[in-house]
């Protein structure tokens, strides 16, 4: 492990809430969802602003115009992806390619994990920090899921790659070079049925 670096790491964010919903029966984006009177990409998204991260990009699909009015007042830059039925892929894509050039890493994050926390995402940055690690990996007990962190060496590999989850082939291909952070497995818990936003919001 390397001394810190004298300059604080160019870390941004980018928020995969552009998914169609599919499972959730509710004829709009499952984003525009209040979970403690919050829509859950204006969760992600203000926690990715408050732990540093900048810029922060939300990327849209499904009812893309409704979940930008959630995130009026909030410092983030949205874009859409209009094939968002797609792969999760090509919204991570679009995400990176929205990022400036002085970008040094960015992390991964999904709308719909409404319990990683402003402490978690930056704990990843102070992990890569520390480190010349070329990414920081969320891990819950055996499942590694995001946040995850990808410095700008790998923006290549996953803009490269095409599939669903987060640059999954990525982690995998360059697992023995990770930092893993261990996270509690309820951290792990997202939306994906009217059963599952029941259950959280009790």
């Amino acid at each position: 492990m390397r001394p810190p670096q004298s300059d604080p790491l160019r870390a941004a964010g980018v928020v995969l809430a552009a998914g169609p919903s599919r499972r959730m029966a509710l004829g709009g984006s499952k984003m525009l969802l209040a979970l403690e009177g919050e829509a859950l990409a204006r969760r992600a998204a203000r926690r990715a602003l408050g732990a540093g991260l900048s810029p922060v990009v939300v990327v849209l699909g499904r009812d893309a115009e409704g979940v930008r009015a959630t995130l009026v007042g909030l410092d983030c830059d949205c874009v859409v992806n209009p094939d968002f039925e797609g792969p999760t892929s090509t919204s991570l894509h679009h995400g990176l390619r929205r990022l400036a050039a002085t970008t040094e890493a960015a992390v991964i994050l999904l709308g719909d994990m409404v319990h990683v926390s402003e402490e978690m995402i930056a704990r990843l940055v102070g992990a890569a920090q520390e480190s010349d690690a070329p990414l920081v990996v969320s891990r819950y007990g055996n499942v590694t899921a995001p946040p995850l962190l990808f410095r700008r060496a790998l923006f290549g590999e996953l803009l490269a790659w095409r599939g669903e989850g987060c640059g999954k082939a990525v982690v995998q291909r360059h697992g023995d070079e990770a930092v893993f952070l261990d996270w509690p497995a309820d951290r792990l818990a997202d939306v994906d049925t009217p059963e599952d936003f029941q259950r959280l919001g009790a």
